[in-house]
């Protein structure tokens, strides 16, 4: 019997696991129908965990404090309803800001050219687990970059404990919106 396992990971939504896992696969759902794109689902603390829900508008303007509110109604309902945390919890919505985590391959691929810092589970280059690099692309089993040394490497997505853009004048400029014509 041969075995295939065949990694693929959603151009628009991050992957995650345990309970990030199963409030992601109830949220999701109900923000893309809105217009918006979940980015990441972190879960602070133990007694009163904080819920912090990281969103992008889908047409990839900038999120609002208007759009923060709305997708904070929506995710209070279906996690009331659907009730993942047992205990009392606090709910923090939040836009990507500039210098924005890259959780799924679109993020990578978006943002090719900008540098990134990124932790590894497991040793890359030189048996370094923390590097900056800039990224180039990204594919469904793995995100390329260029690292310092000039040497460009694949780094596989299941091995990404996390990655974010590093703030540059580049970044900025890459990510303001134009003014609205007068």
């Amino acid at each position: 019997m041969i075995l295939i396992r065949v990694d693929c990971l959603n151009q628009t939504r991050p992957q995650h696991t345990g309970l990030e896992g199963r409030i992601a696969d109830l949220i999701a759902p109900g923000l893309e129908s809105i217009g918006y794109e979940l980015v990441r689902v972190t879960i602070m603390g133990k007694q009163t965990p904080t819920v912090q829900i990281m969103a992008d508008r889908a047409d990839q303007t900038q999120l609002s404090l208007d759009d923060c509110e709305r997708i904070s109604h929506l995710v209070s309902a279906v996690l009331d309803v659907d009730d993942p945390i047992s205990t009392a919890w606090t709910l923090e919505v939040s836009s990507t800001g500039i210098d924005r985590p890259l959780t799924r391959v679109k993020d990578w691929n978006r943002f090719a050219g900008h540098l990134a810092k990124i932790e590894m589970d497991v040793p890359i280059a030189a048996g370094r687990k923390r590097v900056t690099a800039t990224v180039l692309s990204a594919d469904d089993t793995a995100a390329r970059v260029k690292l310092d040394t000039g040497e460009t490497v694949d780094l596989p997505h299941h091995d990404i404990r996390k990655a974010k853009l590093v703030l540059t004048e580049d970044l900025i400029k890459a990510t303001e919106t134009p003014s609205p014509p007068n």
